[in-house]
């Protein structure tokens, strides 16, 4: 310090003293308050009546520049938090996407707290907690590091309902026979809507210790903000569900079949594959309604289509087309795939006995069209004709089986002979 006073070193011993005990600054702010201090010192030098010529002067002066300098701090800080808000508000309601949402929510919270380890969000509904979402601070997205355990975080948090904070993940009940690995402290928070719980978000950092109170506001509003959006995505989902489910079977409805058709020929394309889209007709249903009445002949609907949902490959999409009609796509399916399962479906038919009609004399039986992706057509209404007109032909010349569209050059005219007799 040459070239300076007496009287200015008294002020600057005195300054880094105080600084240096202010637990309130934080570290990385220190050492900018104590050259604060020194340039307006030596700024004041040139008018000498202005420097302290008291003892205790020094630390009145260095009071008044910490108490200036804070109240600066906490106005960039509030600034900052308001610019964080309004970035956030505008990332996470920017979709009615779920998952999406979820995405968001994680990568906003880890950009918000330092030293940020990983995020993760588990959906709460029924009394059951489901993985949502993940991000890691090594980019690896939703590859959650655990599922929730029964004494553990999560299930803590839903069960009371508050913010809990684990200083040191190593030193703490809830993590007691965990890993030995898991270091740091981590904070769970529970994700409230209409004081319902929706979710549950944990993050972790690689550091131990307390949350800042800055740190704390802003993950309490990205936990306020992603429970609204996720009700509102979920509620949204509930719907477009709704929207394409058939509401007598619960099967996926007509809407939901023309959705599918086109996403399976994007795939077919991308992938250079074949998929295959059945038209079936129910045998044997009017007679159902016309004896036993709608309200059976619902029932039955129920029961049958449910019961050929669950005998399909998880992969393969069953709709109720309309009335009596069912359709069935299968992706990556070739003519024999598509046979095989087409026959499969029938025997399924002909051998079911539905549960409230053992004294009734029902007897079912379902004919079948089928068109293949691009042989038959490379259009989704050109494909669900195909497999119609097949479907057609079938019911006219052998119910109960089923035939294959024609291949064509020009207009569609699907026809063919049944490749398989019903036995």
């Amino acid at each position: 310090m040459a070239g300076i006073t007496e009287k200015q070193k008294n002020i600057f011993h005195h300054a880094r003293e105080i600084i240096k005990q202010d637990e309130s600054i934080p570290e990385e702010e220190k050492e900018g308050i104590f050259k604060l201090i020194r340039v307006l010192v030596e700024v004041a030098d040139l008018a000498p009546s202005k420097l302290p010529n008291q003892e205790e002067s020094p630390t009145a002066f260095t009071q008044e520049i910490i108490s200036r300098h804070a109240l600066m701090a906490a106005v960039k800080q509030q600034i900052d938090e308001l610019e964080s808000l309004k970035k956030l508000s505008l990332n996470v309601t920017s979709s009615l996407d779920l998952q999406t949402v979820l995405d968001t929510v994680v990568a906003e919270a880890m950009r918000l707290v330092k030293n940020s380890r990983a995020a993760h969000i588990f959906l709460y509904s029924h009394g059951k907690l489901e993985f949502g979402s993940s991000l890691t601070a090594e980019g690896l997205k939703n590859m959650p590091v655990a599922m929730p355990r029964k004494e553990g975080l999560t299930a803590t948090v839903v069960a009371s309902g508050v913010p809990i904070i684990v200083e040191d993940i190593t030193d703490h009940p809830l993590y007691a026979n965990v890993s030995q690995n898991w270091r740091g402290s981590i904070i769970g928070l529970p994700l409230k809507y209409n004081k319902s719980i929706v979710g549950v978000m944990n993050l972790s950092r690689s550091t131990v210790g307390g949350f800042t109170r800055a740190e704390l506001r802003l993950i309490g509003l990205v936990a306020d903000l992603a429970a609204v959006a996720i009700s509102n995505a979920s509620l949204h989902q509930q719907v477009a569900a709704q929207a394409n489910t058939d509401s007598v079977t619960g099967l996926p409805n007509r809407r939901a079949l023309d959705e599918r058709i086109q996403e399976e020929i994007r795939f077919a394309r991308r992938m250079n594959s074949e998929f295959s889209v059945v038209m079936m007709d129910l045998d044997g249903f009017k007679a159902v309604n016309d004896t036993y009445g709608h309200v059976v002949g619902d029932e039955l609907l129920y029961s049958l289509f449910n019961y050929l949902a669950e005998n399909i490959r998880p992969t393969d999409f069953l709709a109720r087309y309309g009335g009596d009609e069912l359709t069935l796509v299968s992706r990556e399916a070739n003519q024999d795939m598509a046979e095989n399962v087409t026959q499969k479906i029938i025997d399924l038919v002909r051998g079911y006995k539905p549960a409230f009609a053992e004294k009734k004399n029902i007897q079912l039986g379902i004919t079948a069209g089928i068109a293949i992706y691009p042989t038959h057509s490379k259009t989704a209404g050109d494909l669900l004709r195909a497999a119609d007109a097949a479907l057609y032909q079938a019911k006219k010349h052998h119910r109960g089986s089923y035939s294959i569209a024609k291949i064509t050059t020009g207009p569609l005219d699907p026809i063919t002979l049944p490749r398989r007799k019903p036995e």
